[in-house]
């Protein structure tokens, strides 16, 4: 009995912080929304595109010292690596909220890249506390895991503006004051119940965690819908506007219901196996070792074989970040991906720009759509790449490839600037960043293990900082002044679909080498997939058999 609450209380705390997990990343993606205040920075310190655009890499670079919160990861408690992070947030947009609100005088160039580089770095703390804990927590369900925490990063962009847009009528002061205080107040709640707990050892478990993570995407799915209706709709003033926050953070609260729905759950089963427990408890011990061996037979002695002959880990053990670092997957999975999220931040840090010189006056709803638009990217690859690699093993990086080649569509739409380019544009561009991300993450960890994952995810992050510096400060920033008029002041603009048909262009072109890569790394990674589903498959059977 004592085991069953044990159980019971382990279950419903696990599942508990993984509802918090959910709430810190809902806030955490607030570095994509530097277009919704880039305009009133660009104003208020006279700087053109390009000194507009390094502002913004000063703000992905802070991801750069995500490295520092990987190593921290496997030395620090994941309540420590919270609190970094969100007080990182609340100095790092505190100050450009005192700058945009005027409280103090414009600071230099060179602080205001200090602190937007500290707002950004202070997500890499968030995202590596949440990531690596919930893989733990739940690593027979990355592909979910997964894809429901960057959801709703993608979401958290278009949950800011819509709520900023709703209270304080898209005021950029205001907007930065979200940015700051929310994050802090939701990584202060987290704290306290997001930990790492043992994950499922039955099959009954998994299928369990299969279950309420179908709830989760049923949920954010809804709120995504209703993220996208109030942007259609455009009423967004009076009484209609505090209808939508209050039904909007009514729904980003109603996952507190499934661990409550786990704890009564367990209790139940408590109450009932007072007189099975003496049954039960022999075949489910039984259970969990002919699992755990089933799944060491097929991954394990083969492994231990093959380094046995190299001396050094194969693909699906635990790996050292040197170790990873040597082999070939990990450099093309690493370009590959730089292909992937750096041309896509890069549209995302000038849609701003991108819709202004398209004729647009209210860019913030292409924002808010690439955002949207991004969560479905991340939450239908995450569940359906998790399908097909136990239906059928099929490897990750095809979804990767999968996704790149829409990605060169979408760039390719934006250059020929045909009506509507830009909406069809905002929301293929939101599907495959948000792809690449939640597919990335559950690879690197079957690719090199989950001891120094902390560590191996900020590595591949550093594709943000680096991205963003070639495609939007490089790339987009020279070629957008070269077409552009300057202004009284020292600033400039550019009006028309020239400004940035070479830069579409040029990412086209890149996503296209991606796509090579990722078809090279699923042909090479095929192996290592086809053991995990062989694996999965031995589990469900031998757990089915003698439960």
């Amino acid at each position: 009995m004592g085991f069953r609450r044990s159980f019971s209380s382990s279950s419903s705390l696990k599942w508990l912080g993984f509802v918090t997990a959910v709430w810190v990343q809902a806030i955490s993606g607030n570095n994509y929304t530097f277009s919704n205040y880039s305009g009133a920075l660009k104003s208020l310190m006279n700087l053109n595109q390009l000194e507009l655009n390094n502002l913004s890499v000063a703000k992905d670079v802070g991801k750069a010292f995500g490295i520092l919160a990987g190593l921290a990861s496997d030395r620090l408690p994941t309540s420590v690596i919270l609190l970094i992070g969100c007080f990182e947030g609340l100095l790092g947009y505190g100050v450009q909220w005192l700058v945009v609100s005027r409280t103090i005088q414009p600071i230099s160039y060179w602080q205001m890249c200090i602190f937007l580089c500290m707002g950004g770095n202070s997500t890499t703390w968030m995202n590596t506390a949440v990531l690596v804990t919930c893989i733990r927590n739940f690593r027979r369900n990355r592909g979910p895991v997964s894809g429901i925490l960057k959801g709703y990063v993608g979401l958290s962009t278009a949950i800011f503006t819509d709520l900023c847009t709703a209270l304080f009528s898209n005021d950029p002061a205001s907007f930065l004051v979200l940015l700051a205080v929310v994050p802090f107040a939701v990584c202060l709640t987290a704290v306290f119940f997001l930990r790492e707990i043992p994950p499922a050892s039955s099959a009954e478990e998994e299928n369990e965690e299969t279950r309420y993570f179908a709830v989760f995407n049923i949920v954010a799915v809804v709120v995504a819908v209703y993220l996208q209706s109030y942007d259609i709709i455009g009423i967004k003033t009076g009484v209609f506007s505090v209808a939508f926050a209050s039904i909007l953070l009514f729904l980003l609260a109603s996952p507190i219901a499934i661990p409550f729905h786990s704890f009564i759950k367990s209790l139940n089963n408590g109450e009932q196996g007072d007189d099975l427990e003496g049954r039960i408890q022999e075949p489910l011990l039984r259970s969990e070792i002919a699992a755990a061996a089933a799944e060491k037979e097929v991954i394990v002695v083969a492994a231990e074989e093959e380094r046995m002959e190299k001396k050094r880990p194969v693909l699906g053990e635990d790996h050292t970040i040197m170790e990873a670092i040597m082999t070939v997957d990990f450099w093309v999975l690493f370009v590959s991906f730089l292909c992937g999220v750096g041309t896509g931040l890069a549209v995302m840090n000038n849609m701003g720009q991108i819709g202004l010189a398209l004729g647009y006056t209210n860019v913030s709803i292409f924002v808010s759509m690439t955002s949207i638009w991004g969560f479905f990217g991340r939450i239908l690859s995450g569940t359906l790449s998790e399908y097909f690699l136990k239906k059928a093993g099929t490897p990750r990086p095809l979804w990767n490839a999968a996704s790149q080649i829409l990605m060169a569509v979408g760039y390719i739409l934006m250059a020929l600037a045909v009506p509507n380019s830009l909406y069809i544009g905002s929301m293929v561009v939101g599907v495959c960043y948000g792809v690449r991300l939640a597919i990335t993450v559950p690879t690197a960890s079957e690719l090199f293990g989950l001891k120094y994952y902390g560590l191996i995810y900020n590595i591949l992050v550093l594709n943000l900082p680096l991205g963003s510096f070639l495609f939007s400060g490089l790339l987009a920033g020279f070629l957008y002044d070269a077409e552009a008029t300057p202004t009284p002041g020292g600033g400039n603009t550019c009006v028309g679909a020239h400004c940035y048909r070479l830069i579409f262009i040029v990412m086209a072109l890149a996503s296209v080498i991606g796509v090579g890569l990722d078809l090279v790394l699923a042909y090479r990674t095929k192996e290592i997939y086809a053991k995990i589903h062989a694996s999965k498959k031995s589990k469900n059977k031998s757990g089915g058999s003698l439960s």
